[in-house]
């Protein structure tokens, strides 16, 4: 029940950014139960493992956009952060194992990338049903045109004979 838990919220944390599946600083750190700034300061010392498609930091628009998926913004001050978030993709994830050397970490990693490989496997069946409506779509289309023609032609209110409004005059 709590890997389930676990799961439910790492998915509820995973957002779409710049076309990539990623994770926020902060939402990792709370999730490996240290503070943001340590867990920058570990990647930091180990910037060689992180290239930019592993980890990047955002910038003013995909911060709007974030705040549009995420809905809720806190108020109040003190509430926002002072600097721009990184976000980690999910090789990224991977690769915070190796820098956080806690056993809560390898715990939490393991479940990220189960998370990130349902994921995965959600958006493969999506596009492959997707695929398969398409086809029966065009391999069906034109037996039943003129079922929707005729469907079409009782729906169609019908013609009226229009009369002028007014008198008429007698010639």
């Amino acid at each position: 029940m709590k890997e389930l838990i676990l799961t439910e919220l790492i998915e509820s944390k995973i957002y779409l950014i710049r076309g990539h599946k990623v994770m926020l600083d902060s939402d990792l750190a709370a999730l490996y139960e240290v503070e943001t700034r340590t867990l920058l300061q570990a990647v930091k010392r180990n910037v060689g493992r992180f290239p930019s498609d592993f980890m990047f930091q955002l910038n003013f628009q995909d911060v709007a956009s974030l705040r549009s998926q995420i809905v809720t913004l806190k108020t109040g001050r003190g509430q926002h952060r002072k600097y721009l978030p990184y976000v980690f993709t999910d090789q990224g994830v991977a690769m915070l194992s190796s820098v956080l050397n806690s056993e809560r970490a390898v715990q939490v990693n393991i479940a990220i990338m189960r998370a990130f490989v349902k994921l995965r496997e959600m958006i493969a069946s999506h596009k492959d049903l997707a695929k398969r409506l398409d086809d029966l779509e065009g391999r069906y289309d034109a037996q039943f045109k003129t079922v929707f023609d005729a469907i079409r032609q009782l729906m169609a209110p019908p013609e009226a004979k229009k009369r002028k409004i007014g008198f008429r005059r007698e010639e």
